[in-house]
């Protein structure tokens, strides 16, 4: 469970930490925003920057951060592969009979790297610095006003925050069934594409029948204590914002703004 970053909350006493989980909620969004909007070099450079500094108030090391980034690795190779072998726009940068490189085949790599490093990052920090109650909580309040159409709000924080909070058990899950499957003899890496597809099976399986299994004991759990996701709901933690929360805030919207200049300009 130590190696897992993604979804772990982490109970550390920093700035972040106490911010409302509104406010980090919404600035997450702004930075996301931000992260796909064509600013150039410069506007990686200043989203960067913010979520160094962010992550540096958060009392976080970069190194828990980025270990989110490990189940990503394969992905980004397979990406990098399928960009050099059909982009071939930009600069020859290396030819050997039918293959060849060229410079927006990379460039077009990286860019998409960079674009899910950050966003990874800033997910990590969220839920590494706010707690899974919390976090509902404030999905729920920044929903409110859409109950006015019928959006159950309530309801789709719960399902968010489950998901959450599941992340880090469903990766320690299949990493013990990996692990048992190989005392077994079962080789994830080697054999025939039959025997590779046949070892993901025996991953596949009983991981789908531990979470399933995982979700109908919840429910059961949430049913035995009453829980009744349309009735009115008393909170006894109420959320106020803070000046630090208008901080972050202004500082997101202004990084936003700041982007989309970049991108005109440019």
């Amino acid at each position: 469970m130590n190696n897992i970053a993604l979804g772990r909350y982490m109970p550390l006493n920093s700035v972040v930490h106490k911010m409302d989980p509104r406010a980090k909620i919404m600035i997450l969004l702004f930075l996301m925003i931000a992260v796909f909007i064509p600013a150039g070099v410069w506007g990686y450079v200043l989203l960067s920057l913010f979520i160094l500094v962010t992550l540096f108030l958060s009392k976080l090391q970069l190194s828990f951060a980025l270990r989110a980034m490990k189940p990503m690795i394969w992905m980004m190779v397979f990406l990098l592969v399928i960009n050099i072998l059909v982009i071939k726009t930009g600069t020859l940068w290396f030819e050997l009979g039918w293959f060849s490189i060229y410079s927006d085949a990379i460039y077009q790599t990286l860019y998409i790297v960079v674009r899910l490093t950050l966003m990874i990052i800033m997910t990590t920090i969220l839920t590494a610095s706010t707690k899974p109650l919390d976090l509902t909580l404030g999905i729920e309040k920044l929903l409110k006003p859409f109950e006015k159409i019928g959006l159950p709000s309530h309801i789709i924080a719960m399902m968010i925050s489950i998901a959450l909070r599941f992340i880090p058990t469903l990766i320690e899950e299949t990493q013990r069934i990996m692990n048992a499957q190989a005392s077994r003899g079962v080789d994830m890496e080697n054999g025939t594409i039959k025997e590779k597809v046949m070892a993901i099976l025996s991953l596949i399986v009983p991981l789908f029948v531990s979470s399933f299994d995982r979700a109908d004991q919840l429910a059961n759990a949430m049913e035995a204590r009453g829980y009744n996701p349309m009735q009115e709901r008393t909170r006894y933690k109420v959320l106020k914002m803070t000046g630090i929360d208008y901080v972050g805030l202004l500082s997101s919207i202004a990084l936003l703004v700041l982007c989309i200049f970049l991108a005109v300009i440019l």
